[in-house]
Protein backbone atom coordinates (compact mmCIF):
# COMPACT_ATOMS: atom_id res chain seq x y z
CA UNK A 1 0.00 0.00 0.00
CA UNK A 2 2.50 2.57 0.86
CA UNK A 3 4.22 1.48 -2.58
CA UNK A 4 0.89 2.46 -4.37
CA UNK A 5 1.23 5.72 -2.59
CA UNK A 6 4.73 6.53 -3.09
CA UNK A 7 3.91 6.28 -6.76
CA UNK A 8 0.52 8.30 -6.94
CA UNK A 9 2.07 10.62 -4.79
CA UNK A 10 5.68 10.92 -7.48
CA UNK A 11 2.90 11.07 -10.26
CA UNK A 12 0.99 14.70 -8.97
CA UNK A 13 4.57 15.63 -7.59
CA UNK A 14 3.75 15.80 -4.11
CA UNK A 15 5.24 13.79 -0.53
CA UNK A 16 3.44 10.84 0.72
CA UNK A 17 2.32 12.37 3.52
CA UNK A 18 1.52 15.34 1.62
CA UNK A 19 -0.63 13.20 -0.22
CA UNK A 20 -1.95 11.27 2.71
CA UNK A 21 -3.21 14.66 3.65
CA UNK A 22 -4.93 15.32 0.15
CA UNK A 23 -6.89 12.10 0.51
CA UNK A 24 -8.22 12.88 4.04
CA UNK A 25 -8.75 16.15 2.52
CA UNK A 26 -11.22 15.13 -0.22
CA UNK A 27 -12.60 12.39 1.86
CA UNK A 28 -14.06 15.22 4.34
CA UNK A 29 -16.73 15.77 1.20
CA UNK A 30 -18.58 12.56 1.25
CA UNK A 31 -17.79 12.42 5.31
CA UNK A 32 -20.20 15.96 5.88
CA UNK A 33 -22.36 14.40 3.32
CA UNK A 34 -23.01 11.07 5.61
CA UNK A 35 -23.58 13.84 8.61
CA UNK A 36 -26.99 14.50 6.85
CA UNK A 37 -28.50 11.07 7.69
CA UNK A 38 -27.02 10.56 11.23
CA UNK A 39 -30.30 10.37 13.14
CA UNK A 40 -30.58 12.72 16.58
CA UNK A 41 -28.86 16.16 17.72
CA UNK A 42 -26.23 14.20 20.42
CA UNK A 43 -25.74 11.43 17.52
CA UNK A 44 -25.10 14.52 15.18
CA UNK A 45 -22.57 16.17 17.60
CA UNK A 46 -20.83 12.76 18.38
CA UNK A 47 -20.35 11.74 14.62
CA UNK A 48 -18.54 15.54 13.90
CA UNK A 49 -16.22 15.29 16.46
CA UNK A 50 -15.17 11.42 15.73
CA UNK A 51 -15.21 12.16 12.04
CA UNK A 52 -13.02 14.90 12.60
CA UNK A 53 -10.73 13.51 14.85
CA UNK A 54 -10.45 9.91 12.46
CA UNK A 55 -9.14 12.27 9.67
CA UNK A 56 -6.84 13.78 11.67
CA UNK A 57 -5.35 10.65 13.32
CA UNK A 58 -5.36 9.12 9.53
CA UNK A 59 -4.02 12.55 7.89
CA UNK A 60 -0.93 13.92 10.42
CA UNK A 61 -1.54 10.91 13.02
CA UNK A 62 -2.22 10.13 16.47
CA UNK A 63 -0.43 13.09 17.76
CA UNK A 64 -2.31 15.71 16.32
CA UNK A 65 -5.36 14.82 18.20
CA UNK A 66 -3.31 15.84 21.48
CA UNK A 67 -2.57 19.11 20.12
CA UNK A 68 -5.85 19.64 19.09
CA UNK A 69 -7.26 18.55 22.86
CA UNK A 70 -4.88 21.76 24.47
CA UNK A 71 -6.51 24.60 23.19
CA UNK A 72 -10.05 22.95 23.15
CA UNK A 73 -9.75 22.06 26.65
CA UNK A 74 -7.87 25.28 27.18
CA UNK A 75 -10.87 27.54 25.91
CA UNK A 76 -13.83 24.98 27.52
CA UNK A 77 -12.11 25.17 30.99
CA UNK A 78 -11.91 29.19 30.76
CA UNK A 79 -15.37 29.08 30.15
CA UNK A 80 -16.58 27.20 32.83
CA UNK A 81 -14.01 28.81 35.34
CA UNK A 82 -14.07 32.52 34.88
CA UNK A 83 -16.86 33.58 32.22
CA UNK A 84 -16.21 37.61 32.64
CA UNK A 85 -12.47 37.07 31.08
CA UNK A 86 -12.99 33.97 29.27
CA UNK A 87 -12.50 35.71 25.92
CA UNK A 88 -8.89 37.33 26.61
CA UNK A 89 -7.73 34.35 28.44
CA UNK A 90 -8.34 31.98 25.28
CA UNK A 91 -7.01 34.76 22.98
CA UNK A 92 -3.85 34.69 24.81
CA UNK A 93 -3.63 30.97 25.63
CA UNK A 94 -4.63 29.37 21.94
CA UNK A 95 -2.12 32.14 20.43
CA UNK A 96 0.50 31.30 22.77
CA UNK A 97 0.27 27.05 22.59
CA UNK A 98 -0.09 28.07 18.44
CA UNK A 99 3.24 30.15 18.21
CA UNK A 100 4.94 26.90 20.41
CA UNK A 101 3.53 24.65 17.72
CA UNK A 102 5.00 27.06 15.01
CA UNK A 103 8.03 27.09 16.53
CA UNK A 104 8.54 23.81 17.61
CA UNK A 105 7.59 22.21 13.90
CA UNK A 106 8.83 25.37 11.67
CA UNK A 107 5.65 24.55 9.92
CA UNK A 108 6.30 27.14 7.43
CA UNK A 109 9.63 25.38 6.49
CA UNK A 110 8.10 21.71 6.18
CA UNK A 111 5.28 23.66 4.24
CA UNK A 112 7.63 25.52 1.90
CA UNK A 113 9.42 22.74 1.09
CA UNK A 114 6.45 20.44 0.53
CA UNK A 115 5.60 18.97 3.40
CA UNK A 116 2.87 18.96 6.10
CA UNK A 117 2.07 18.90 9.90
CA UNK A 118 -1.27 19.46 12.08
CA UNK A 119 -0.40 23.11 12.50
CA UNK A 120 -2.51 24.32 9.48
CA UNK A 121 -5.76 22.55 11.31
CA UNK A 122 -4.40 23.68 14.68
CA UNK A 123 -4.40 27.40 12.99
CA UNK A 124 -7.93 27.17 12.36
CA UNK A 125 -9.32 25.51 15.12
CA UNK A 126 -7.56 28.31 17.40
CA UNK A 127 -9.74 30.85 15.88
CA UNK A 128 -13.17 28.53 16.39
CA UNK A 129 -11.93 28.12 20.32
CA UNK A 130 -11.08 31.85 20.24
CA UNK A 131 -14.60 32.90 18.87
CA UNK A 132 -16.27 30.46 20.65
CA UNK A 133 -15.11 32.07 24.16
CA UNK A 134 -15.45 35.76 23.22
CA UNK A 135 -18.73 34.76 22.28
CA UNK A 136 -19.65 33.40 25.95
CA UNK A 137 -17.91 36.10 27.52
CA UNK A 138 -20.63 38.82 25.07
CA UNK A 139 -23.24 36.34 26.80
CA UNK A 140 -22.67 38.38 29.61
CA UNK A 141 -23.23 42.01 28.15
CA UNK A 142 -26.10 44.37 27.43
CA UNK A 143 -27.80 43.42 23.81
CA UNK A 144 -27.62 47.62 24.02
CA UNK A 145 -24.04 47.78 24.29
CA UNK A 146 -22.82 44.85 21.50
CA UNK A 147 -22.55 45.63 17.49
CA UNK A 148 -24.67 43.69 14.99
CA UNK A 149 -22.27 40.52 14.94
CA UNK A 150 -22.15 40.33 18.47
CA UNK A 151 -25.91 40.56 18.77
CA UNK A 152 -25.92 37.66 16.24
CA UNK A 153 -23.47 35.21 17.73
CA UNK A 154 -23.20 35.70 21.39
CA UNK A 155 -23.63 32.64 23.60
CA UNK A 156 -26.43 33.18 26.57
CA UNK A 157 -25.47 29.26 27.84
CA UNK A 158 -22.54 26.99 27.98
CA UNK A 159 -22.15 24.55 25.12
CA UNK A 160 -22.29 21.19 26.38
CA UNK A 161 -18.60 18.84 25.82
CA UNK A 162 -20.36 16.74 22.92
CA UNK A 163 -21.54 20.16 21.43
CA UNK A 164 -18.38 21.64 22.04
CA UNK A 165 -16.30 18.73 20.74
CA UNK A 166 -18.61 18.25 17.40
CA UNK A 167 -18.15 22.21 16.78
CA UNK A 168 -14.29 22.36 16.87
CA UNK A 169 -13.63 18.78 14.96
CA UNK A 170 -16.88 19.04 12.87
CA UNK A 171 -16.37 16.62 10.07
CA UNK A 172 -12.59 17.62 9.35
CA UNK A 173 -14.17 21.54 8.87
CA UNK A 174 -10.67 22.34 11.00
CA UNK A 175 -8.46 20.92 8.26
CA UNK A 176 -8.44 24.27 5.55
CA UNK A 177 -11.41 26.18 7.66
CA UNK A 178 -13.82 28.12 6.78
CA UNK A 179 -13.88 29.59 9.88
CA UNK A 180 -17.76 29.44 11.13
CA UNK A 181 -19.60 30.44 15.00
CA UNK A 182 -20.42 28.23 17.56
CA UNK A 183 -23.85 29.42 17.28
CA UNK A 184 -24.44 28.69 13.67
CA UNK A 185 -23.03 24.99 14.24
CA UNK A 186 -26.18 24.60 16.99
CA UNK A 187 -28.74 25.45 14.64
CA UNK A 188 -27.50 23.37 12.07
CA UNK A 189 -27.09 20.46 13.62
CA UNK A 190 -30.71 21.11 15.60
CA UNK A 191 -32.41 22.74 12.30
CA UNK A 192 -33.26 25.82 13.66
CA UNK A 193 -32.89 29.47 12.10
CA UNK A 194 -32.58 29.83 8.53
CA UNK A 195 -32.19 25.84 8.89
CA UNK A 196 -35.74 25.33 10.12
CA UNK A 197 -38.91 25.97 7.99
CA UNK A 198 -39.15 28.24 5.67
CA UNK A 199 -41.88 30.44 3.85
CA UNK A 200 -39.55 30.33 0.69
CA UNK A 201 -39.94 26.71 -0.18
CA UNK A 202 -37.93 23.46 1.06
CA UNK A 203 -34.47 23.24 2.04
CA UNK A 204 -32.37 24.16 -0.74
CA UNK A 205 -30.36 21.21 -2.73
CA UNK A 206 -26.80 20.87 -2.10
CA UNK A 207 -25.88 18.83 -4.68
CA UNK A 208 -25.52 21.57 -7.75
CA UNK A 209 -23.64 24.10 -5.57
CA UNK A 210 -21.28 21.30 -4.42
CA UNK A 211 -20.42 20.13 -8.27
CA UNK A 212 -19.43 23.81 -9.07
CA UNK A 213 -17.43 23.99 -6.19
CA UNK A 214 -15.63 20.62 -7.13
CA UNK A 215 -15.11 21.64 -10.73
CA UNK A 216 -13.68 24.75 -9.72
CA UNK A 217 -11.27 22.89 -7.43
CA UNK A 218 -10.15 20.47 -10.22
CA UNK A 219 -9.72 23.44 -12.64
CA UNK A 220 -7.58 25.03 -9.78
CA UNK A 221 -5.20 22.46 -9.29
CA UNK A 222 -4.39 21.66 -12.65
CA UNK A 223 -3.77 24.99 -13.47
CA UNK A 224 -1.21 25.23 -10.55
CA UNK A 225 0.66 21.48 -11.80
CA UNK A 226 0.95 23.26 -15.19
CA UNK A 227 2.08 26.95 -13.49
CA UNK A 228 4.43 25.89 -10.40
CA UNK A 229 7.31 23.78 -12.25
CA UNK A 230 7.36 26.86 -14.68
CA UNK A 231 8.03 29.05 -11.92
CA UNK A 232 9.25 28.12 -8.88
CA UNK A 233 10.49 29.75 -6.05
CA UNK A 234 14.30 28.63 -6.21
CA UNK A 235 14.32 31.26 -9.16
CA UNK A 236 14.56 34.21 -6.45
CA UNK A 237 18.02 32.86 -5.16
CA UNK A 238 19.27 32.26 -8.71
CA UNK A 239 22.04 33.96 -9.77
CA UNK A 240 20.48 34.41 -13.35
CA UNK A 241 17.40 35.96 -11.75
CA UNK A 242 19.36 38.70 -10.74
CA UNK A 243 20.67 39.05 -14.11
CA UNK A 244 17.81 40.25 -15.72
CA UNK A 245 15.91 43.48 -16.23
CA UNK A 246 13.79 45.03 -14.19
CA UNK A 247 10.98 44.46 -15.88
CA UNK A 248 11.39 40.73 -16.34
CA UNK A 249 12.23 40.49 -12.58
CA UNK A 250 9.09 42.42 -11.71
CA UNK A 251 6.73 40.23 -14.19
CA UNK A 252 8.47 37.29 -12.36
CA UNK A 253 7.64 38.39 -9.18
CA UNK A 254 3.68 38.46 -10.33
CA UNK A 255 3.69 34.89 -12.07
CA UNK A 256 5.28 33.58 -8.85
CA UNK A 257 2.47 34.69 -7.22
CA UNK A 258 -0.26 34.51 -9.79
CA UNK A 259 0.77 30.51 -9.51
CA UNK A 260 1.01 30.29 -5.22
CA UNK A 261 -2.70 31.26 -5.27
CA UNK A 262 -4.11 28.67 -7.38
CA UNK A 263 -2.90 26.12 -4.96
CA UNK A 264 -4.90 27.98 -2.02
CA UNK A 265 -7.97 28.25 -4.29
CA UNK A 266 -7.76 24.40 -4.60
CA UNK A 267 -7.93 23.88 -0.95
CA UNK A 268 -10.61 26.55 -0.29
CA UNK A 269 -12.96 25.15 -3.30
CA UNK A 270 -12.42 22.08 -1.49
CA UNK A 271 -13.70 22.99 1.76
CA UNK A 272 -16.21 24.82 0.44
CA UNK A 273 -18.12 21.77 -1.12
CA UNK A 274 -17.46 19.90 1.87
CA UNK A 275 -19.19 22.34 3.48
CA UNK A 276 -22.19 22.72 1.08
CA UNK A 277 -22.80 19.23 1.24
CA UNK A 278 -23.19 18.75 5.06
CA UNK A 279 -25.99 22.01 4.94
CA UNK A 280 -23.97 24.28 7.13
CA UNK A 281 -22.96 26.12 3.75
CA UNK A 282 -25.90 27.57 3.39
CA UNK A 283 -26.19 30.78 4.47
CA UNK A 284 -29.89 32.14 3.69
CA UNK A 285 -32.07 33.29 0.59
CA UNK A 286 -31.90 36.09 -2.02
CA UNK A 287 -34.34 38.60 -2.49
CA UNK A 288 -34.78 37.90 -6.00
CA UNK A 289 -38.04 36.19 -8.16
CA UNK A 290 -37.90 33.07 -7.17
CA UNK A 291 -35.45 33.40 -4.50
CA UNK A 292 -32.40 31.60 -4.63
CA UNK A 293 -30.34 29.71 -2.32
CA UNK A 294 -27.00 31.79 -0.85
CA UNK A 295 -23.54 29.55 0.35
CA UNK A 296 -21.55 32.74 1.30
CA UNK A 297 -21.00 30.79 4.98
CA UNK A 298 -18.70 28.12 3.09
CA UNK A 299 -17.30 30.94 0.64
CA UNK A 300 -13.66 31.48 1.15
CA UNK A 301 -12.44 32.97 -1.84
CA UNK A 302 -13.56 35.09 -4.74
CA UNK A 303 -11.24 34.21 -7.51
CA UNK A 304 -11.86 36.84 -10.01
CA UNK A 305 -11.86 39.23 -7.12
CA UNK A 306 -8.91 38.61 -5.84
CA UNK A 307 -6.85 38.64 -9.92
CA UNK A 308 -9.10 41.95 -10.88
CA UNK A 309 -9.72 43.85 -7.48
CA UNK A 310 -9.94 47.31 -8.10
CA UNK A 311 -9.13 48.23 -4.75
CA UNK A 312 -6.45 46.66 -2.10
CA UNK A 313 -9.15 47.54 0.39
CA UNK A 314 -11.03 44.91 -1.53
CA UNK A 315 -8.96 42.19 -1.16
CA UNK A 316 -9.94 40.99 2.23
CA UNK A 317 -13.80 40.76 1.36
CA UNK A 318 -12.38 38.18 -1.28
CA UNK A 319 -9.53 36.45 -0.03
CA UNK A 320 -9.37 34.20 3.03
CA UNK A 321 -13.13 35.64 3.40
CA UNK A 322 -13.88 33.74 6.91
CA UNK A 323 -10.56 34.44 8.47
CA UNK A 324 -10.97 38.16 7.61
CA UNK A 325 -14.09 38.23 8.72
CA UNK A 326 -12.73 36.68 11.96
CA UNK A 327 -9.97 39.23 12.54
CA UNK A 328 -12.42 42.34 11.81
CA UNK A 329 -15.12 41.24 14.36
CA UNK A 330 -12.56 39.92 16.87
CA UNK A 331 -9.86 41.82 16.40
CA UNK A 332 -10.42 45.36 14.20
CA UNK A 333 -13.78 45.88 15.75
CA UNK A 334 -12.29 45.21 18.98
CA UNK A 335 -9.66 48.15 19.01
CA UNK A 336 -11.50 50.74 18.01
CA UNK A 337 -12.95 52.55 21.09
CA UNK A 338 -16.62 53.44 21.31
CA UNK A 339 -17.47 57.15 19.60
CA UNK A 340 -14.79 56.92 17.93
CA UNK A 341 -12.99 55.82 13.72
CA UNK A 342 -10.77 53.05 13.24
CA UNK A 343 -7.25 54.50 11.98
CA UNK A 344 -3.97 53.35 10.64
CA UNK A 345 -3.34 51.80 14.31
CA UNK A 346 -6.65 49.32 14.36
CA UNK A 347 -5.66 47.97 10.78
CA UNK A 348 -1.88 46.85 11.35
CA UNK A 349 -2.22 45.71 14.44
CA UNK A 350 -5.16 43.25 13.12
CA UNK A 351 -2.51 43.05 10.13
CA UNK A 352 -0.10 41.99 12.85
CA UNK A 353 -2.28 39.27 14.85
CA UNK A 354 -2.84 37.87 11.18
CA UNK A 355 1.27 37.63 10.78
CA UNK A 356 1.39 36.18 14.18
CA UNK A 357 -1.36 33.49 13.40
CA UNK A 358 0.69 32.12 10.23
CA UNK A 359 3.58 31.61 12.28
CA UNK A 360 6.87 33.66 13.65
CA UNK A 361 8.89 33.92 9.85
CA UNK A 362 10.24 37.42 8.75
CA UNK A 363 8.39 36.82 5.55
CA UNK A 364 5.14 36.81 7.26
CA UNK A 365 5.60 39.90 9.35
CA UNK A 366 6.77 41.99 6.44
CA UNK A 367 4.15 40.53 3.87
CA UNK A 368 1.50 41.30 6.57
CA UNK A 369 3.47 44.83 7.55
CA UNK A 370 3.28 45.36 3.37
CA UNK A 371 -0.17 44.38 3.40
CA UNK A 372 -1.33 47.12 6.37
CA UNK A 373 0.85 49.99 3.87
CA UNK A 374 -0.73 48.45 0.83
CA UNK A 375 -4.64 49.02 1.78
CA UNK A 376 -3.75 52.49 3.53
CA UNK A 377 -2.25 54.30 0.30
CA UNK A 378 -5.32 52.27 -2.03
CA UNK A 379 -7.52 54.43 0.64
CA UNK A 380 -5.66 57.91 -0.56
CA UNK A 381 -6.61 57.04 -4.42
CA UNK A 382 -9.93 56.14 -3.60
CA UNK A 383 -10.02 59.59 -1.48
CA UNK A 384 -8.61 61.22 -4.62
CA UNK A 385 -11.19 59.09 -7.03
CA UNK A 386 -14.73 59.90 -4.70
CA UNK A 387 -13.74 63.92 -4.94
CA UNK A 388 -13.62 64.05 -8.47
CA UNK A 389 -16.70 65.98 -10.38
CA UNK A 390 -18.83 63.38 -12.51
CA UNK A 391 -18.57 65.66 -15.50
CA UNK A 392 -14.74 64.93 -14.97
CA UNK A 393 -15.54 61.33 -15.90
CA UNK A 394 -12.25 60.10 -17.48
CA UNK A 395 -9.88 61.12 -14.94
CA UNK A 396 -12.10 59.23 -12.14
CA UNK A 397 -11.38 56.04 -14.77
CA UNK A 398 -7.68 57.03 -15.00
CA UNK A 399 -7.64 56.64 -10.68
CA UNK A 400 -9.90 53.31 -11.13
CA UNK A 401 -7.32 51.88 -13.23
CA UNK A 402 -3.88 53.53 -11.20
CA UNK A 403 -6.06 51.71 -7.83
CA UNK A 404 -6.20 48.32 -9.87
CA UNK A 405 -1.95 48.42 -11.20
CA UNK A 406 -1.48 49.75 -7.89
CA UNK A 407 -2.74 46.56 -5.86
CA UNK A 408 -1.81 44.48 -8.92
CA UNK A 409 2.10 45.45 -8.39
CA UNK A 410 2.08 46.01 -4.65
CA UNK A 411 0.43 42.57 -3.79
CA UNK A 412 2.60 40.27 -6.07
CA UNK A 413 5.33 42.17 -5.02
CA UNK A 414 4.66 41.47 -1.30
CA UNK A 415 3.61 38.44 -1.34
CA UNK A 416 6.68 37.00 -2.39
CA UNK A 417 7.77 37.45 1.31
CA UNK A 418 5.10 35.41 2.36
CA UNK A 419 6.09 32.27 -0.29
CA UNK A 420 10.14 32.12 0.74
CA UNK A 421 9.54 33.67 4.23
CA UNK A 422 13.30 34.06 4.97
CA UNK A 423 14.32 37.72 5.97
CA UNK A 424 17.43 37.16 3.16
CA UNK A 425 15.33 36.04 0.85
CA UNK A 426 12.28 38.32 1.26
CA UNK A 427 14.99 41.28 1.31
CA UNK A 428 16.81 40.76 -1.77
CA UNK A 429 13.83 39.75 -3.54
CA UNK A 430 12.27 43.39 -2.80
CA UNK A 431 15.55 45.00 -3.15
CA UNK A 432 15.82 43.01 -6.69
CA UNK A 433 12.91 45.43 -8.01
CA UNK A 434 14.14 48.37 -5.89
CA UNK A 435 11.68 48.11 -2.94
CA UNK A 436 8.70 49.67 -5.42
CA UNK A 437 6.28 47.75 -3.74
CA UNK A 438 7.22 49.66 -0.33
CA UNK A 439 7.82 52.91 -1.62
CA UNK A 440 5.07 53.44 -3.55
CA UNK A 441 2.74 52.72 -0.57
CA UNK A 442 4.23 55.29 1.63
CA UNK A 443 5.19 57.62 -0.61
CA UNK A 444 0.86 58.15 -1.26
CA UNK A 445 0.31 57.89 2.42
CA UNK A 446 2.62 61.01 2.87
CA UNK A 447 0.78 62.45 -0.13
CA UNK A 448 -2.50 61.61 1.18
CA UNK A 449 -1.59 64.41 3.94
CA UNK A 450 -0.50 66.90 1.79
CA UNK A 451 -3.32 66.56 -1.17
CA UNK A 452 -6.67 66.53 1.19
CA UNK A 453 -9.47 66.42 -1.47
CA UNK A 454 -12.58 67.88 -0.11
CA UNK A 455 -15.59 65.57 0.76
CA UNK A 456 -17.90 64.53 -2.63
CA UNK A 457 -21.59 65.16 -1.77
CA UNK A 458 -22.92 61.82 -0.57
CA UNK A 459 -25.97 60.11 -0.87
CA UNK A 460 -27.40 58.85 2.91
CA UNK A 461 -27.24 55.30 1.99
CA UNK A 462 -23.89 55.04 0.62
CA UNK A 463 -21.16 53.38 3.14
CA UNK A 464 -17.34 54.57 3.18
CA UNK A 465 -15.08 52.37 1.66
Amino acid sequence: MEVDMESMASAIGVSVPVFRFLLCFLATIPVSFLWRFVPGRLAKHAYSACSGALLSYLSFGFSSNLHFLVPMLLGYLSMAAYRSKCGIITFFLGFGYLIGCHVYYMSGDAWKEGGIDATGALMVLTLKVISCAINYDDGLLKEEDLRESQKKNRLIKLPSLIEYFGYCLCCGSHFAGPVYEMKDYLEWTEGKGIWGHSDKGPKPSTFGATLRAILQAAVCMALYLYLVPQYPLSQFTDPVYHEWGFWKRLSYQYMAGFTARWKYYFIWSISEASLIISGLGFSGWTDTSPPKPRWDRAKNVDILGVEFAKSAVELPLVWNIQVSTWLRHYVYDRLVQKGKKPGFFQLLATQTVSAVWHGLYPGYIIFFVQSALMIAGSRVIYRWQQAIPPKMALMKNILVFLNFAYTLLVLNYSCVGFMVLSLRETIASYGSVHYIGTILPIALILLGYVIKPGKPARSKGRKEQ
